[in-house]
């Protein structure tokens, strides 16, 4: 096999960009006799490799039981009346009862979104009238050229 391209493989390899069959290129190359001198380095690492992939355990690995007891159905119903009762209990222990400023406050506050409200639809009317303004400004002007 040609040493530039095994060079090149190599570098492929430490980038861990290579294909299986690149690596079983390399991994032929390196277990052979002929490695460059330069290369030699890497032969004990891909013989390692080599004989690592043919070991196996013989111990017996013990997975832990799954557990086939079903929660009863009643678990979470019983949750769901916690939380139903936590939300329900916070909602009805906010006061209710405004005193006669807190009353007097949101009704001027009523009255003046109202009023911006009024104010906000007669600009828009006023903005529509612009551009009509705007369209006869134009025409006058390539009238007047």
């Amino acid at each position: 096999m040609e040493l530039a391209k095994i060079e090149a493989l190599l570098e492929k390899y430490f980038e861990g960009t290579t294909s299986l069959k690149e690596e079983k290129m390399l991994q032929a190359y390196f277990c052979g006799n002929e490695v460059a001198p330069h290369l030699d380095v890497y032969k004990a690492m891909f013989t390692e490799f080599a004989s690592a992939r043919g070991e196996c355990s013989d111990r017996e690995v013990l997975l832990p039981k799954q557990s086939s007891i079903i929660k009863p159905w009643w678990y979470s119903v019983a949750a769901l009346l916690i939380v139903a009762v936590t939300v329900g209990g916070f909602i009805f222990s906010q006061p209710s009862d405004l005193s006669s400023e807190e009353k007097e406050a949101l009704a001027a506050f009523k009255e003046s979104k109202e009023a911006l409200k009024l104010m906000s639809q007669s600009f828009n009317e006023g903005a529509e009238d612009l551009v009509y303004i705007q369209q006869f400004t134009k025409s006058k002007n390539k009238i007047l050229k």
